[in-house]
C-alpha cells in the first residue's frame, strides 16, 4: 500500500512539474502570438506592407503590457479556430464576433463592442436594401466573406438571393462599388467605415440593425490564468481611457 501511494504521489508531482499553461510559455518565450485574418477594416487589415487596425493597436498595447514583443500570424476565417487549437497563436483578434459555436471550441474575452449586421450598398441604394425582405430577392446579388459570421448570416435570411463567395472580406466592398454585386452583408462598424472613406459606397440598414452582437477575443480552450490576463487588460484599457483613445484613432467613434 505504502508503495502504491507512494508511486501515485510522485506521478501527481511529475505531471504538476511538466504542466505550464500558455500565459507561462508567452512570458518565458518573450512572445505574444496573435492569429488575425488582416481582412476586415477597421480591426485588421493591410495597409501597405504593415497590418493596422483597432485589434492590432490592442494586441500591440497587450503585448507592451506583458512585457513581450508580439507576432502576427495571419490566418482565414475558416481557419481561424483550427490554428488557435494547434497553438500556431496564442490569441486570436480581429473583430472577431461572440457566439455559442466559438465558446464550444475555445475561451472567448468579455465583449469590447456591441453592433449589428446589416449592409454596404452603393451610394444612393441605401432605401432599397434597408430591410431582409428587400435584399432576399432572387435578382439581388449578395457578397460575403466565407467562413465568418457573415456567410452564416446570409445563409440564414438570404437564400433566395444570388450569392458570390469572397475568400479575402477586402475585396467584397471593391465588388459592391464595381457593380458586380448589390450589397455586402457586414457589420455596423465596417459598413459605417467604409462609408466614412468611400464616396461610392453607403451603409444600408445600420441605424437599427438586423442583430445584435458582441465582438471579443479567443484563447485556446482551457487557458485559464491568459483569459483572466487578457479581460484584466481589456477592463485597464477601458478605465484608463486607452479604448477610446484607440476607437477614435481608428474611426470607430
Amino acid at each position: 500500500m505504502n508503495k502504491l501511494m507512494l508511486g501515485f504521489f510522485l506521478s501527481f508531482m511529475a505531471v504538476g512539474v511538466v504542466h505550464a499553461d500558455r500565459l507561462d510559455d508567452i512570458q518565458k518565450s518573450g512572445v505574444l502570438k496573435v492569429g488575425t485574418t488582416g481582412d476586415y477594416r477597421p480591426f485588421s487589415y493591410h495597409d501597405g506592407q504593415v497590418l493596422s487596425g483597432y485589434d492590432i493597436d490592442v494586441a500591440k498595447y497587450m503585448a507592451k503590457q506583458l512585457g513581450v514583443k508580439v507576432e502576427f500570424v495571419e490566418t482565414s476565417w475558416n481557419e481561424l479556430l483550427i490554428g488557435l487549437s494547434r497553438k500556431k497563436y496564442d490569441i486570436a483578434m480581429g473583430g472577431i464576433t461572440r457566439k455559442m459555436q466559438r465558446q464550444l471550441q475555445a475561451e472567448q474575452t468579455q465583449g469590447y463592442m456591441t453592433f449589428g449586421k446589416c449592409f454596404l450598398v452603393k451610394k444612393g441604394n441605401a432605401d432599397k436594401f434597408d430591410t431582409l425582405a428587400k435584399a432576399n430577392q432572387q435578382q439581388v446579388k449578395v457578397g460575403y466573406n466565407l467562413g465568418g459570421t457573415n456567410e452564416a448570416f446570409a445563409k440564414q435570411h438570404l437564400a433566395k438571393a444570388s450569392a458570390t463567395t469572397f475568400e479575402n472580406n477586402l475585396n467584397v466592398p471593391k465588388a459592391v462599388a464595381s457593380g458586380k454585386i448589390d450589397l455586402m452583408v457586414t457589420e455596423t462598424p465596417e459598413a459605417l467605415y467604409y462609408q466614412s472613406i468611400n464616396n461610392n459606397l453607403q451603409a444600408a440598414g445600420c441605424d437599427a440593425p438586423f442583430t445584435k452582437s458582441q465582438f471579443g477575443y479567443l484563447v485556446p480552450k482551457g487557458e485559464q490564468r491568459l483569459l483572466n490576463t487578457v479581460n484584466f487588460m481589456m477592463d485597464e484599457m477601458q478605465l484608463q481611457g486607452v479604448q477610446q483613445q484607440l476607437m477614435r484613432q481608428n474611426a470607430l467613434k
